[in-house]
């Protein structure tokens, strides 16, 4: 049996598997890239700066920027399902198995609730108590799962505590930013969400070649 330095077997993992979830990881930021670059130009009078992206994801154009938040959800999921077929630490690394989890399907509530962008005021509005949960979990996975994947994948442990990080001293400031310029802000809080996720589907897809390669 071939163990890695955490004493994981290596040949319990199946490689295709491992390959497909983070390629779908991978797919699903760009899905949310290429829909805060398309959505704009079908919502008239967008603003790039000023306006959010959630501003994207109301109105009769919505269904862009939907189908780019749901493709972001089956990503953040596959990359969960991923991380729990290669098991690479102990009860930190499953609490970012379920950070994953939770990201995945709060961005799927955000993106069927439709309670930004619109004024909606009706009824329970939950839309901000979801942005609060996305920036707790989006903290607690990358930090969580940085010193399992570091065992074999230094420059992926670095990465992710360094993106941690710099999203627990940035998300909190967009709470205090002027309207004026909280869209483009919120665009690079998205890119950091992206490498987290990308940074995981990369190690992901990579065990899974070699793993290929050794057989």
């Amino acid at each position: 049996m071939t163990q890695d330095a955490t004493g994981h077997a290596i040949d319990q993992e199946r490689p295709y598997l491992l390959i497909l979830f983070g390629l779908i990881g991978l797919l699903g930021c760009v899905a949310l890239i290429l829909g805060t670059i398309i959505a704009p130009f079908f919502v008239p009078e967008y603003n790039w700066v000023s306006d959010t992206i959630s501003d994207l994801a109301a109105g009769q154009s919505e269904i862009i920027m939907d189908v780019a938040l749901y493709g972001f959800a089956a990503g953040l999921f596959a990359t969960a399902l991923a991380a729990s077929h290669a098991h690479l630490g102990g009860i930190f690394w499953s609490g970012g198995i379920f950070s994953l989890a939770v990201l995945a399907a709060l961005v799927v509530v955000v993106g069927a609730r439709n309670e930004y962008g619109d004024n909606d005021n009706e009824g329970i509005v939950i839309h901000m108590y979801l942005v609060y949960c996305l920036g707790v979990f989006f903290l607690l996975a990358p930090l969580f799962m940085a010193k399992g994947i570091g065992i074999n994948h230094d420059w992926a442990m670095r990465t992710l505590i360094g993106l941690g990080l710099l999203w627990g001293i940035t998300a909190p400031i967009f709470f205090l930013l002027p309207t004026t310029v909280d869209g483009l802000y919120e665009r690079a809080l998205g890119v950091i969400a992206c490498a987290i996720v990308s940074t995981l589907c990369t190690v992901f897809v990579s065990r899974g070649r070699n793993a290929l390669k050794s057989n």
